[in-house]
């Protein structure tokens, strides 16, 4: 809000070079909320992805899981009234790739009742596949 209103005393002040940066920085400002917003869920699609593939098979809860995060990444990801998308697909790539070790991390104390390490559980995996997978999920495809 403290920005907001310090654009509007740049601009009232007739301050448009020092306003236009304001807005870039804004702009940047609320991208990486979006960016955080997509990786916290993000991590949710890997993890259950990751549970997936090691264990050869599903639950109803984890592909719910799965679901609504993808869900909740499209619609954090969606530009309302310009269209398209905050975030492409190659930084979705980017995001997926970040978080898939502390996602991996996380499988591993819920795989297979917790028997496996993260580095034994993600040498059952083929971690490519996985971000592969998530990004198709989001892109809307299917799972």
């Amino acid at each position: 809000m403290e920005e907001l209103l310090e654009l509007r005393t740049l601009l009232m002040g007739g301050n448009i070079s020092d306003a236009l940066l304001l807005v870039e920085e804004m702009t940047e400002m609320s991208k990486d909320d979006k960016i955080n917003k997509i990786s916290s869920y993000a991590k949710i699609v890997i993890l259950h992805l990751i549970k997936r593939a090691a264990e050869k098979r599903t639950t109803r809860s984890w592909d719910l899981s799965i679901k609504n995060a993808v869900n909740e990444i499209q619609k954090t990801n969606r530009r309302r009234k310009a269209g398209g998308q905050y975030i492409a697909d190659s930084e979705l790539f980017e995001t997926f790739s970040e978080i898939y070790d502390l996602a991996l991390d996380w499988a591993a104390t819920e795989a297979f009742g917790g028997h496996y390490e993260s580095a034994e559980l993600g040498a059952m995996v083929d971690r490519e596949a996985i971000i592969n997978q998530a990004i198709a999920l989001v892109s809307g495809g299917n799972g």
